[in-house]
């Protein structure tokens, strides 16, 4: 039996999709799943819009989220003569001609298709006509002999059988009038010679498929299996798009989610074993199969994805949590100084309470990294003369204590209650806005053990509290 062969082919012309990203996923798991290789290629042959950048970005992505490919990645545009050979050996055998319709009389038959709301197919009038009726003047493009009689199956490992009349299939361009090759060309070809055993992709490449099949058939060629994954859609139930909003890894990367929950995530999307939900790389890797994959459409659930970080956020180890905080940090916000990070790593058992994100997380633990404490302008107005002498009052009796610990800070705590004829409320409130800058935030224990000493000391006796 044939070692399993997956790929990854996305074109360099914009960033990488969510959908693509699982895509890649589900490839890389079944090739990992099999004892396989799994590959990337960059189909780059659309000369205007491919960019580095945008091949950057995917190769960076796929790191990120922990897609590891065999190899060097596999860039299209090398190969061009290699598909052109191909075109030409296809001419020779019959499979294809060449087709002198000019750009108008293809824009004639498309308009009469519009005019009779049926899906354009080229007419084939150059399909059995000979060479000595070309005109002289034109380049011809190159196109494929389809099927005409007759139905096609393709034993989807999705989708289960599918059947498609023939005469459906146009006779498809593989070579343009410029001599560069088409997609379903370049693919075929691509497959074939990197020795692809599973083309998994998603269901809008259905009829490419037929397509190819028929150059791979035309060629001798040994197929592949084909499998189509259902599509993302919007919660609204519309297929997602790039210009979808969170519809890049950056989108999610910025606002902090972390690599193995979107994992997980899109692991899940459209794809079940039993009733697990949280999956390791390794359970991952064990688990995937075809078979667990539906045939509906998934949609795409921001608060499921936030649900999903949350559970990783609080269950892996501290250690690791802070690195990704720091990095994370360094990438959208400012780095973590080096005199705080011993401050946020004990302060993570907290800071991490209700955190959905990485960003979150920032956000609750600012108070410790700031040098100047910045006060919200509508919590500072609560502060008035009681509250100063509860802030004052809190000093005095802190600056006795001889270790910072919660069982010392309570007595002061519930004194200042009830001295003042308060509630807990009355008391938390004032020092939390002290010592934070706002009325929200971690519990006030966890708030004067994680400043310190003399950074509450420093934070009691500002100006605005005496």
């Amino acid at each position: 039996m044939k070692k399993v062969a997956t790929r990854f082919a996305p074109s360099p012309t914009g960033p990488l999709h969510i959908g693509g990203v699982r895509t890649a996923l589900f490839n890389w798991l079944y090739s990992k799943n099999q004892n396989g290789d799994f590959y990337l290629r960059v189909e780059d042959t659309d000369k205007e819009r491919s960019k580095d950048e945008y091949k950057n970005q995917i190769i960076k992505s796929l790191k990120w989220i922990g897609i590891n490919y065999d190899g060097e990645e596999y860039i299209q545009s090398k190969k061009i003569e290699d598909h052109i050979k191909v075109a030409n050996e296809l001419l020779k055998k019959g499979y294809a001609y060449k087709c002198y319709c000019s750009s108008d009389e293809i824009e004639e038959q498309k308009k009469r298709s519009k005019q009779k709301k049926i899906p354009y197919i080229y007419d084939r009038k150059w399909r059995d006509k000979k060479e000595t009726d070309a005109p002289k003047d034109v380049k011809p493009v190159i196109r494929f002999k389809s099927k005409i009689d007759g139905t096609s199956i393709l034993n989807d490992l999705v989708q289960g059988d599918v059947e498609i009349d023939n005469n459906t299939i146009e006779d498809f361009i593989i070579l343009r009038n410029d001599g560069t090759p088409t997609y379903n060309l370049s693919a075929s070809v691509d497959d074939h010679q990197m020795n692809m055993t599973h083309i998994i992709r998603g269901d809008d490449h259905k009829i490419n498929t037929f397509k190819q099949i028929q150059i791979y058939q035309a060629m001798k060629w040994e197929l592949p299996s084909f499998a189509h994954i259902p599509l993302i859609h919007t919660i609204e139930g519309k297929k997602l798009s790039k210009r979808d909003k969170a519809s890049t890894l950056d989108d999610y990367s910025k606002i902090g989610i972390m690599p193995d929950a979107l994992r997980n995530y899109l692991l899940r999307l459209g794809w079940s074993y039993k009733d697990k939900e949280i999956f390791t790389l390794n359970e991952s890797i064990k688990y995937f199969n075809l078979q667990g994959i539906g045939k509906s459409p998934s949609k795409l659930d921001m608060s499921r994805i936030l649900s999903m970080n949350e559970h990783y956020i609080k269950n892996i180890d501290e250690k690791d949590l802070f690195d990704q905080l720091n990095e994370y940090c360094k990438l959208y916000k400012s780095e973590i100084k080096s005199d705080k990070r011993d401050k946020i790593k004990k302060s993570l058992i907290f800071l991490k309470n209700k955190a959905k994100t990485l960003e979150d997380i920032f956000n609750n633990g600012q108070y410790i990294v700031v040098d100047e404490v910045n006060f919200n302008q509508d919590d500072i107005k609560l502060i008035d003369d009681n509250a100063k002498k509860v802030v004052s009052d809190f000093n005095a009796q802190f600056s006795k204590i001889d270790e910072l610990t919660r069982e010392n800070l309570e007595p002061i705590i519930n004194e200042l209650i009830k001295s003042h004829n308060t509630n807990f409320k009355g008391v938390g409130q004032p020092l939390r806005i002290a010592l934070t800058g706002s009325k929200f935030g971690p519990g006030i224990y966890d708030i004067i053990i994680s400043l310190g000493r003399e950074e509450v000391s420093k934070r009691l006796s500002n100006k605005i509290f005496t």
